[in-house]
C-alpha cells in the first residue's frame, strides 16, 4: 500500500458526456502480468480517465474500455508496465463531445 493522499477530483460527469466504441477483440492498452506496485500507483494518480484503480485492501484493476487515447500512461510507464499502448482501431474508442 502507497502513502498517497486520496483523489478529490471527480470528473465522471465530464467524462460520461463522451462516447465510447469498445473494442472488445482487442484491448489497444495492455499491462504486465504482476505490474511493480509503485509503478501502478503513478498511474492511478496520473490517469484522467481513472481507469487505474488501487483499493484499500491493495487490489490493483484496470479496465481499457473508457481510455482517453492521451498517452498519459504510455509516457509514464511506457516499456515498463505497460507493454502494449496503441491507438484503437478505426470507429473504436472514445469520440468527444461537447469539448
Amino acid at each position: 500500500m502507497t502513502d498517497l493522499d486520496p483523489i478529490s477530483v471527480n470528473v465522471d460527469e465530464y467524462l460520461g458526456l463522451n462516447k465510447y466504441e469498445v473494442d472488445e477483440a482487442h484491448a489497444h492498452v495492455t499491462l504486465a502480468d504482476d505490474p511493480d506496485p509503485a509503478e501502478f500507483a503513478k498511474l492511478v494518480r496520473v490517469c484522467p480517465a481513472g481507469l487505474y484503480k488501487l483499493s484499500a485492501t491493495g487490489d490493483r484493476t484496470f479496465d481499457y474500455a473508457g481510455c482517453l487515447v492521451c498517452g498519459t500512461c504510455r509516457i509514464v510507464a511506457g516499456g515498463g508496465i505497460v507493454t502494449t499502448w496503441e491507438y484503437p482501431r478505426p470507429t473504436m474508442g472514445v469520440e468527444y463531445r461537447y469539448g
